[in-house]
């Protein structure tokens, strides 16, 4: 299925957290955060190289020592809290490609904040990205939990509340939601794009985007510590088979 392809996954890590200080050192369910991404890559038959992009030596090390890539540092100027993701990967293919003269065909984004991917899911997406030619990337996605026509913004220099979306129909927002147009949520799990979209489009996603439905269990984003308390919770509860650092899934229950 695979054969020819060079698959490169990243696991972006900076060190500079604000709402959850040292987040990607910090132990969920007894393992690093950014090892529950690793072994996702890991798990998966097409990755050829994992490499983690991070500025900080300590997460660096913890990569290492998780089994990734880690040659280099990520400069300080591309691990800023408002820094975008295009950057950050064109300097990683970038310095594959100028340091060891290796260039990735398809490259996959695997977020630390989405830690729980079912079995299977790398090689699910990169699968679809390849058996599509005219595709430029492939997104994980879900339902969302609330549909976004029934949702609202500040108006600027007004005090009252506008539609955030406004092609729903007549008042979407007091519509049934099963008469809405029907949408869907990146989930954060995977991106995986050409290198061709990277290079010559200037982008991780492109124009034509295939999307990969995860289910609506899986899409926990942890960007809080009542979000990580939750995530916390899910594991000791089971019934939710996820790839696990050490490849091995949780135990299903019942």
């Amino acid at each position: 299925m695979f054969e020819g392809l060079h698959v490169l996954a990243v696991v972006p890590a900076r060190g500079g957290s604000k709402s959850i200080p040292r987040k990607n050192l910090r132990p969920l369910a007894g393992h690093p955060l950014i090892a529950w991404s690793i072994a996702a890559a890991q798990e998966a038959t097409c990755v050829d190289r994992i490499l983690v992009s991070t500025d900080d030596p300590e997460i660096r090390a913890a990569a290492v020592s998780c089994g990734a890539d880690a040659p280099f540092l990520r400069p300080a100027e591309l691990a800023l809290d408002h820094s975008p993701d295009l950057p950050l990967f064109e300097h990683a293919v970038g310095w594959l490609e100028r340091e060891e003269r290796w260039r990735p065909d398809i490259i996959v984004q695997l977020r630390p904040t989405s830690p729980f991917r079912p079995p299977g899911l790398v090689d699910a997406g990169v699968a679809q990205l390849a058996g599509d030619p005219r595709a430029d990337s492939v997104r994980t996605v879900t339902a969302p939990a609330q549909n976004p026509y029934k949702m609202w913004r500040a108006a600027p220099g007004s005090p009252y509340l506008a539609p955030l979306l406004h092609d729903g129909g007549p008042e979407a927002y007091n519509r049934p939601r099963q008469e809405l147009p029907a949408t869907l949520w990146q989930t954060g799990h995977l991106d995986a794009f050409r290198r061709e979209t990277l290079r010559h489009k200037g982008t991780l996603t492109g124009d034509r985007v295939c999307p990969l439905l995860v289910a609506g269990r899986y899409s926990v984003d942890i960007d809080t510590l009542d979000q990580w308390d939750y995530a916390e919770w899910l594991l000791r509860r089971g019934g939710m088979a996820v790839v696990r650092p050490g490849w091995r899934p949780c135990p299903v229950n019942g």
